[in-house]
């Protein structure tokens, strides 16, 4: 089974993107899938999300890999944005399909788990009408860590 890994620099259509997966895989008795988007909290003016091209795609790639040794999955996509977003649209969509849906769950969950702490991206949000840059939290790490 090949993952659908994706590194977007224009506006996706996540729900259009998770049909087409989920009708992929009519096999599968589940269908689990995360959308990150920005808030729309009135705080954050924009995000912007930079990367190392050499190593972006390839990282998400391995992660990618990692997941799929890891549980029997009937498909993966996971696609993840760079460049300036605004409130209310998509970062990043993971989505895994599996003949059982525990193993769809972890697999989503440990790949967002990963991206969250362990991605290539450098990110800035916009408040207040001034950038600044955002670190991942300990919680970030947290999370990673306690998938061993």
């Amino acid at each position: 089974m090949a993952a659908d890994v994706r590194l977007c620099t224009a506006a996706f259509d996540h729900a259009a993107e998770l049909e087409h997966f989920a009708c992929a895989h009519p096999q599968a008795g589940g269908v689990v899938s995360f959308l990150g988007q920005v808030r729309a909290d009135g705080a954050v003016e924009a995000l912007e999300l930079q990367h190392y091209a050499p190593l972006t795609l390839p990282g998400m790639e391995a992660l990618s890999a990692a997941v799929l040794v890891r549980w029997p999955l009937d498909g993966l996509l996971i696609l993840h944005r760079s460049g300036v977003m605004l409130p209310g649209d998509p970062i990043v969509l993971v989505a895994a399909a599996a003949r059982h849906r525990r193993d769809a769950f972890a697999a989503a969950d440990y790949a967002m788990d990963h991206l969250k702490s362990e991605s290539w991206f450098w990110k800035r949000e916009k408040a207040g009408g001034s950038w600044r840059w955002v670190e991942p939290r300990a919680e970030d790490y947290a999370d990673k860590a306690r998938w061993g």
